[in-house]
């Protein structure tokens, strides 16, 4: 008997409207046709997108405002994978609940998680699980880097012929990460010492907070599948009133009700606490905008936490690029 993934197998050759007795396709065909790659996350596609250029076929699963810690898979996404030549997935258990197909799609197609390279020692122990981490590892474009270097690697792996535009096209993205990286140092460096409070909806700012010097206070865990508890919105709200944080953040990807319950709380104990705006955690903006890139994403958060606890940062951002009023 066929297993689940075996059967999806089956279907997604016939949705697809492959013949099997119409024998594999001609070599130059194959060779000419892009690569199909699926990505799991937006920051991954958007990297293989930059990397692989015309030779690839990007398609994300999680677009912009998508949760992955509580993301499953579709039939459209089984589809998708099945007939991928290369399935990008971000590992550190970000994505929870498709731990289990990936498990048995990896025994037939390529399937890489790309933050599962790197070392250890960079990475945040996560407060839930002893042998796991923290997987919000884009958050810091310096160790983000690793994980452009896995999909350049990937993207090799899978049409080797192409090794040299890939290696041209990382080089040029990890310099432009490379400058992002120097602006958010520099803008993060303007933020007062005593307003370096970062209070937002989940932990998913816990690499950010490392690399700028930054306390990180998330009303929620690292994954968003923990809840949100009326102690911790009390002690979450007694840190707000008595050092005078004057601001918290929403996330695009997580509800804002437990940071609209901190305001009122503080409210009530005469402090008054705003919004600083709204933060890209685990998903970029909308596509075809600045936002929805790794680049855009990143500079729109440094250049938001910024000016929104005292620090000085244009407000178009590191390139002028940002949304006005973002």
């Amino acid at each position: 008997m066929l297993d689940r993934l075996s059967r999806w197998m089956v279907f997604a050759a016939f949705a697809s409207g492959l013949a099997f007795a119409a024998g594999p396709p001609s070599s130059a065909v194959a060779q000419d046709a892009p690569l199909k790659v699926v990505a799991t996350t937006g920051m991954i596609a958007d990297a293989a997108r930059r990397i692989g250029g015309d030779a690839v076929e990007v398609r994300a699963l999680m677009g912009p405002g998508v949760d992955p810690h509580s993301y499953r898979q579709t039939r459209t996404d089984i589809v998708a994978m099945v007939n991928a030549d290369l399935v990008l997935r971000h590992g550190l258990y970000l994505e929870a609940q498709m731990e289990d197909f990936f498990a048995g799609l990896g025994k037939r197609k390529p399937v890489v998680s790309v933050a599962e390279g790197l070392p250890r020692d960079t990475l945040i122990a996560h407060e839930d699980y002893a042998d796991k981490f923290d997987p919000h590892v884009w958050m810091d474009p310096e160790l983000w880097t690793t994980a452009i270097l896995a999909v350049r690697d990937a993207l090799v792996a899978a049409r080797p012929e192409a090794e040299g535009v890939f290696a041209a096209n990382a080089a040029a993205h990890l310099e432009e990460v490379g400058q992002l990286a120097a602006y958010a140092r520099k803008v993060q460096a303007s933020v007062p010492q005593e307003a370096r409070v970062l209070v937002t909806a989940h932990d998913a700012f816990n690499y950010f907070g490392r690399a700028y010097g930054f306390e990180v206070l998330g009303i929620q865990g690292i994954s968003t599948q923990s809840e949100a508890g009326l102690q911790r919105v009390s002690e979450l709200v007694e840190v707000l009133v008595s050092r005078g944080i004057k601001a918290v953040f929403v996330e695009s990807s997580v509800s804002d009700r437990s940071v609209r319950a901190l305001i009122e709380g503080a409210a009530a104990r005469g402090h008054e606490v705003k919004i600083g705006g709204e933060l890209f955690s685990d998903a970029m903006g909308e596509d075809g905008t600045y936002e929805g890139t790794y680049l855009g994403m990143i500079d729109h958060n440094v250049t938001l936490i910024a000016r929104a606890l005292g620090g000085a940062a244009p407000e178009r951002g590191a390139t002028g690029r940002l949304a006005a009023g973002s």
